[in-house]
């Protein structure tokens, strides 16, 4: 039985999770600032579509990215290098999560108004990043191809979701984020799932007790006041 949260009560131990459903932990609740940022400090996570109630997730193993494993490969170091593009933060955030919730191969989007609404209040509060590519057009006046955006607790970043429009602007905005990160010893990206995607940046899973661990150790120290030096 999933228990149901109601007002406010306090998310169940993680180790209850349920297996036979990946990682589902509760459901109902609400996208509150302060429940949001209860959850993402205990490895918690909402993910439900528009249809469904409030799903919270803590998957076992867990996927994440230590900002030292992460792999560049010899094409997106080219890239890289070259001029043509710039990276900002923070400057559409709320562009960036539409991007991320486009539909994508036909497939429907999980990223709800509702999420949107929670998210960008986490960004007004200072606790939501976007990292934004943005390219020049002919004329000159550039546009957004790519980025990402996730929560930042402490010296942990825990991604969302990120796009592109353009070949690597997704994965240009990443390395920008890792490199900032790295600068300034954050433990660990959370990135939630397994994907192929994420395995060929550098990506692994671990066990979400060692998940946990990295939390309790990196996620209690003082957070980045200033995230706009990152671009």
């Amino acid at each position: 039985m999933i228990p149901w949260l109601h007002g406010n009560d306090p998310f169940p131990p993680v180790h209850r999770a349920s297996r036979e459903y990946n990682g589902l932990l509760a459901a109902g609740g609400d996208l509150s600032l302060p429940r949001l940022l209860a959850a993402y400090r205990r490895g918690i996570f909402p993910w439900f579509n528009a249809d469904e109630p409030i799903l919270w997730w803590s998957p076992d193993p867990r996927m994440v990215l230590f900002p030292q494993e992460f792999k560049v490969s010899r094409s997106l170091r080219k890239r890289l290098a070259r001029p043509d593009f710039s990276v900002r933060v923070n400057t559409a955030f709320s562009q960036v999560m539409h991007e991320c919730a486009a539909p994508r191969d036909g497939a429907g989007t999980w990223i709800s108004d509702a999420m949107i609404e929670a998210y960008t209040a986490l960004h007004t509060a200072g606790h939501a990043h976007s990292i934004e590519t943005w390219i020049p057009d002919e004329t000159g006046a550039e546009s957004l191809v790519g980025g990402l955006y996730g929560v930042a607790i402490g010296r942990v970043f825990f991604g969302e979701s990120m796009f592109m429009r353009q070949t690597d602007a997704s994965k240009i905005a990443l390395a920008h984020l890792v490199r900032w990160l790295r600068q300034h010893d954050f433990g660990v990206i959370d990135c939630q799932m397994n994907t192929a995607h994420l395995a060929s940046l550098g990506a692994r899973e671990i066990p979400r007790s060692e998940f946990a661990a990295l939390l309790d150790r990196f996620a209690v120290q003082p957070g980045i006041s200033d995230w706009t030096q990152l671009a």
